[in-house]
Order: C-alpha cells, then structure tokens, then sequence
C-alpha cells in the first residue's frame, strides 16, 4: 500500500516553486523521495529557495518567465539539457489582480491571462516530449494544472481577470487531458485560501471570517496541498484525467 502512493525516484518541475502553492508542493515531492526542479521568475529567490529544499533532498533551481512563449520554449530546453524525460509538470505560476470595474483596463487582463492560462498552454507544449518519454498507459506521466475555487464559484473581490483565467485554466485541463492520453494524464487542483503570499493580504483582512464560513472550519495547510498533488502524482491517481479537484474545506462545493 506504501507504494501506492509513492513518487519516489520520479523526476517533477513546478513552476513558481519558490513559494505559496507550488512552494508547499515542492516540498512535498522533495520530502517523499522525488527529485524536483523549481522555477520562478527571480532567479536570486528561486536559487535560494533550491539550497534550502536540497537539504531535505534534491531540488534544482531553473529560473525562467513563463509569461512568453519564448520564456515557456526557454525552460523547456534548460530541462531537456538535464533530463531525458519528465514524470511530473506541475503548473502552479501565476499572478493575480484586483481593480474595480470601472477601472479594470487591458493591462489587468494581460498580465493575469499570460501567465495563468497561455504560460500553462505553453510550458505543456514544450515539455510533451519529455512528459511522454516517461509515461506509458500504464504509469503516465503526470501534469497537474493549479486552477482555483476562483474558476468555479463567483468570488466576493473585483478580481475579474484571475477568476476568468481560472476558469480557463479548468477548461484547458480537460481539453488537454482528452489529446494527451493515454500516456499523459492532465488534471487540475482548485486551491481555496492557503497562506500564501498572493492569499496574504486577503487572510490578514478576513481570515478569521474566511475560516468561520468554511464547512471545515479552517485556511488550508502546506500539508493539505502537498497530500493531494502526491494523490495525482502517485500511481494512486493514475487513472484520473480531466478532473478539477476543489482543495477549499468545502467552500466551493458545500458552503
């Protein structure tokens, strides 16, 4: 049963994995026996980040700007330097905005679309060779997409192109998983409030309030994340593609 959920000996990259969401992913792998490059747009933050999850095991620090094309194809060329194949993608960069309407222009909508659902498309693009070198129908390999709860319910803050993208991000999910499989599964985690740095403000406000109406009554743990994306990653998710899974204590789904 131990084996079950095992990512031991698996190579992953995750994407802004210097902090938040893909930083608790991360540490995850690193911690259950994966070997795990991390990437993020600062490249002094990243490498700092890396020395330190290497002292619980390997981790290598692969800057890059996942807003471009250029940045995704970039990235995808420093791994296929390193490695001959990719078990785990995980797509966790992305960015947010908050504005009123009247106020919410194009640059609102640039940034956030870029990153979260075109840098998503892209990084996939680029890394199927590596992804389907690792993966048979059997044991596929593994992208694991970080949508939001944002994608699925309407959200209380103005913050219209990050749910949109989101919800994009959901949608693409399943449209990849239906042309990568079999040797490929694509599924996405819906995140509601973690503690996190985008999440920082947002909790400092209204945390307690947040927890309160939570069914489960509290803000996520590093651990909660790191459980589900072991789940997806272990042969224990390997016959799930296409799902969209809320990681929110029930806010989205029965609160």
């Amino acid at each position: 049963m131990t084996d079950l959920f095992s990512v031991a000996g698996k190579t992953a990259l995750v994407t802004g994995g210097s902090r938040g969401i893909g930083l608790m992913i991360a540490t995850g792998f690193i911690e259950a026996g994966a070997k795990v490059y991390i990437s993020s747009r600062k490249a002094e933050v990243c490498d700092a980040v890396a020395a330190e999850l290497s002292v619980a095991g390997q981790c290598i620090s692969l800057p890059a700007d996942l807003s471009t094309e250029a940045g995704c194809r970039g990235l995808a060329g420093e791994l296929a330097d390193r490695e001959d194949r990719l078990h785990i993608l995980v797509n966790n960069a992305g960015a947010t905005w908050g504005a009123p309407l009247a106020d919410f222009d194009d640059a609102a909508w640039d940034r956030v679309l870029d990153l979260n659902v075109k840098g998503v498309f892209h990084t996939t693009k680029f890394l199927v060779p590596l992804l389907q070198a690792a993966g048979t129908a059997e044991e596929p390999a593994r992208v694991i997409n970080i949508g939001s709860i944002d994608g699925i319910h309407v959200p209380i803050l103005d913050t219209f192109s990050y749910s949109a993208s989101k919800a994009a991000v959901h949608q693409l999910t399943r449209h990849l998983a239906r042309k990568l499989a079999p040797t490929v599964t694509v599924n996405a985690i819906a995140p509601g409030p973690f503690e996190s740095k985008m999440m920082a403000a947002t909790l400092d406000a209204f945390g307690d309030q947040i927890a309160a109406g939570a069914p489960l009554k509290r803000i996520g743990r590093p651990d909660d994340m790191a459980g589900t994306a072991i789940f997806l990653a272990s042969r224990a998710g390997a016959y799930l593609t296409g799902a969209i899974i809320p990681v929110d204590g029930g806010i989205a789904t029965v609160g």
